[in-house]
C-alpha cells in the first residue's frame, strides 16, 4: 500500500479537515501544484481555486479563497482565507445571492460600495465557476 499524506485544511474559524490522504492538488499562485507522501519541502501563496483531496477512489473537493500552503515531512498544511466544501453548496441559493450581489453592484451609491459589493460578486461568481 502506498504511504498516505497527511492533510489539514484550516481557515480562521475552525480545522476544516485533518485526514490521511494519497494525494492533494492546491491551487498555488504560480499554477496548481500536487502532493503526495515524501514530497519536497514547500511553502506557497494560495490563489482563489479549488482544493482536491483524493483518498482511494474518492475525491473531496474545497473551495479556498486564497491563503498559503506549507510542505513539511509531516505532511501538507493549507491555512486558507476561506474554506467551503463544495458538496455543501446549493447551487440555487448560491445563485440568488449572485443576482442580488449584482444588484447591489448597480445600486451603489458611492464608489466604496460598488467596489465592496464587486469584490463580493467576483467571489461568488469564482465560487460558482468551481462547482
Amino acid at each position: 500500500m502506498a504511504d498516505k499524506l497527511a492533510f489539514e485544511l484550516v481557515s480562521p474559524e475552525q480545522l476544516v479537515l485533518s485526514v490521511e490522504a494519497d494525494m492533494v492538488v492546491a491551487p498555488g499562485t504560480e499554477g496548481d501544484f500536487g502532493v503526495l507522501a515524501g514530497h519536497a519541502p514547500l511553502i506557497s501563496t494560495i490563489r482563489p481555486g479549488v482544493v482536491s483531496v483524493y483518498d482511494d477512489k474518492t475525491i473531496t473537493r474545497f473551495f479556498v479563497r486564497g491563503g498559503f500552503a506549507e510542505v513539511t515531512a509531516a505532511g501538507l498544511t493549507v491555512l486558507a482565507e476561506q474554506a467551503i466544501d463544495l458538496a455543501s453548496v446549493d447551487r440555487a441559493a448560491l445563485d440568488a445571492r449572485i443576482k442580488d450581489t449584482q444588484e447591489d453592484v448597480a445600486d451603489a451609491k458611492d464608489e466604496a460600495g460598488r467596489s465592496s459589493a464587486q469584490a463580493a460578486l467576483e467571489h461568488l461568481q469564482m465560487l460558482r465557476n468551481a462547482l
